[in-house]
């Protein structure tokens, strides 16, 4: 389309366009209408999107020639549950929800994973289109597949791989993000520099504080070098048997912290992911893998960007590191007995350890901690 960036997901029979501009949510009901032979689609949002941005979404539908229904959800992970799950699933059915038509998840990375969970098993699945509002959703969790809800035992251990049909991925609500927000999307933003793109990381440096202030060609470069990583990989490893696991880097540590949290809201996705990033560095230099002073330049980065790269002051505390440990064992990519961590030999050379030594990440834990 003119005026925005095009990114496909090459999946063969399932793959799909990612769009990356400015207006995208006004002509929704045109770029959504192809996949919705019914003329209906299911919107799934939440109270903070619905205050700043459900009217601009329904013209959008309508000018498509689009009817919908809506739910709207309370905010935070909290509603991504056993009990969250049900009640978007009941709604769907209620209403009637055909394979003919589109369910639209409309909001953050909470209602991304559980409106597309939903989409991916009534009815033995219904196509869904992914409509980020937030910045950690547009560069990460709106691409890929991966659906989810959160347990008791940890984060998204119960979901499916289910792929969108379109992700729009409209700039222009990024305005009315607040900063925190904003400064969680950084976070995987800077991640996928540190996997393997070391020149990408030296832009992010450079750059950050032009991302925070919501300059728009930074943002622009920003998502888009960030989804086309995502897509590239997601190609590559539809359902993480490989080097898919690459993109949880910082993420073992990160749903630990997020678990012991509690899923709250006071410690948010991307800020566990920031201090994740630090510690998976900091292990790889203690492990001898990764050079220290790399691993402090990370860690003064993610500091300056006001990451808690202390966990004695980081949000959702105070953390022990025995269940900190004990969440880590129940992370999804572990083999029996073993623990996974994407561990780093410098910046952008991160690899996964299959057999990670939970002995040095406990003595980490323990050190951060001052215990």
């Amino acid at each position: 389309m003119s005026g925005s960036e095009t990114v496909r997901v090459g999946l063969g029979a399932r793959a799909y366009d990612i769009l990356i501009g400015a207006d995208l949510i006004a002509q929704a009901g045109k770029l959504i209408a192809p996949f919705a032979p019914s003329g209906r689609v299911f919107v799934v949002t939440d109270e903070n999107v619905v205050r700043h941005h459900r009217g601009a979404l329904e013209a959008g539908l309508a000018a498509g020639g689009l009817t919908n229904k809506a739910l709207t959800l309370p905010p935070g992970e909290a509603i991504k549950s056993y009990a969250g799950l049900a009640q978007v699933c009941d709604w769907l059915i209620a209403e009637g929800v055909s394979r003919k038509d589109v369910v639209v998840a409309f909001g953050g990375g909470v209602i991304g994973d559980l409106a597309g969970f939903a989409a991916g098993i009534v009815k033995r699945g219904v196509d869904f289109v992914q409509v980020p509002t937030t910045l950690l959703a547009q560069v990460d969790s709106s691409v890929g597949g991966k659906t989810a809800i959160d347990t008791q035992h940890g984060k998204n251990l119960v979901g499916l791989f289910h792929q969108p049909r379109l992700v729009l991925a409209d700039l222009s609500v990024l305005k009315t993000l607040p900063e925190r927000e904003l400064r969680c999307g950084y976070a995987e933003i800077v991640k996928y520099g540190l996997i393997d793109m070391p020149d990408f990381y030296d832009w992010c440096e450079a750059n950050a504080a032009r991302i925070m202030a919501g300059d728009p060609e930074a943002l622009t470069y920003a998502v888009k070098r960030s989804v086309e990583a995502k897509a590239r990989v997601v190609a590559l490893d539809e359902r993480e048997e490989g080097p898919r696991a690459l993109l949880n880097l910082g993420h073992t540590f990160a749903h630990a912290l997020e678990a012991e949290a509690g899923f709250d809201g006071a410690l948010l996705h991307g800020e566990a992911v920031g201090a994740g990033m630090a510690l998976a560095f900091d292990l790889s230099a203690r492990l001898g893998l990764c050079e220290r002073q790399e691993s402090a330049r990370v860690g003064a980065h993610l500091a300056r960007m006001g990451f808690a790269t202390d966990l004695r002051s980081a949000p959702g505390g105070p953390y022990r590191s025995e269940a900190l440990i004990s969440a880590m064992a129940h992370d999804k990519k572990n083999a029996p007995g073993k623990l996974t961590l994407i561990l780093a030999r410098g910046i952008g050379r991160a690899f996964v350890d299959k057999d990670a030594s939970a002995q040095e990440a406990r003595a980490l834990l323990k050190e951060k901690l001052g215990e």
